[in-house]
């Protein structure tokens, strides 16, 4: 049987990960959409992570390159694209990973650095819109496309640092605005927004803070509503992969809690 995107040609910015004992989300829909068919280009800012995501691939059969690029510079995204253009031909599916919150130095409203909160934006939204500006010229061409940006519950819920926040609400306003200015062209924009994930990204900068790990997992588990324990990358690899699939192609400019029912729960 084919895959669910057989033959198509997956950009993923971010598919590296931060060093750590689970997956990020970036490296498990890398891994994933390639098991399902994709040809990968892994673009991230520290190359061996890339190359470690693309030996992981593979290493089960999988097509996949890597391409180091800083979604902070213009330049680099441009070079991304083009190499994926140069290697596959085409962009099929746009997939924008990239976004930090402690790791930059995201704080409290009062206590958040003008220069952090620069960097948060950079990095969190403006990469995105950039790889969306130039990765899109070439999907209007060939009248098909799927971009899927990663936002998070925190846009939506209770989140004590300013920086994450607002920028993460911004990604919902960007995809919803993709969505409808290109639907004429058969490119689709879908959002999804995590939730308490056991990823690299979300536990280690805790535990670097100082938080023993045992007690940033139970603490992020207790608030879990469906199994009492966190999500992981694969939740939002599946995620990815149906709303990049053509079972999704009547589906664009949605919002995709990812959250094991938090939003919902009582409180």
């Amino acid at each position: 049987m084919p895959g669910r995107v057989a033959d198509k040609v997956l950009l993923i910015m971010g598919g590296g990960q931060t060093p750590g004992e689970t997956i990020g989300n970036g490296r498990a829909t890398a891994e994933l959409l390639a098991r399902e068919g994709a040809r990968v280009l892994v673009v991230d800012r520290d190359l061996q992570a890339a190359e470690q995501t693309v030996e992981a691939i593979r290493s089960e059969g999988g097509e996949a390159a890597p391409f180091a690029a800083d979604v902070t510079s213009e330049e680099d995204v441009q070079a991304a694209i083009a190499a994926c253009l140069d290697r596959y031909d085409r962009i099929d599916l746009l997939h924008n990973n990239i976004g930090a919150s402690l790791a930059l130095g995201d704080a409290p409203a009062t206590d958040l650095e003008v220069e952090a909160y620069d960097r948060l934006y950079q990095v969190n939204l403006r990469g995105m819109w950039l790889a969306c500006k130039h990765a899109l010229p070439h999907m209007r061409e060939q009248r098909s496309g799927s971009i899927v940006n990663i936002s998070s519950m925190a846009a939506r819920g209770a989140y004590p640092y300013v920086g994450y926040k607002t920028t993460k609400a911004a990604v919902i306003a960007l995809t919803e605005n993709l969505a409808g200015a290109n639907a004429e062209y058969n490119v689709r924009a879908n959002v999804i927004l995590p939730g308490l994930m056991n990823t690299p990204m979300a536990v280690e900068a805790r535990v670097a803070a100082g938080t023993p790990r045992d007690e940033v997992i139970a603490s992020r588990d207790a608030s879990v509503p469906l199994g009492r324990k966190m999500g992981t990358g694969w939740d939002i690899a599946y995620a990815s992969l149906f709303l990049h699939s053509d079972e999704a192609r009547f589906i664009t400019g949605i919002t995709l809690p990812v959250d094991g029912g938090r939003a919902v729960a009582p409180k």
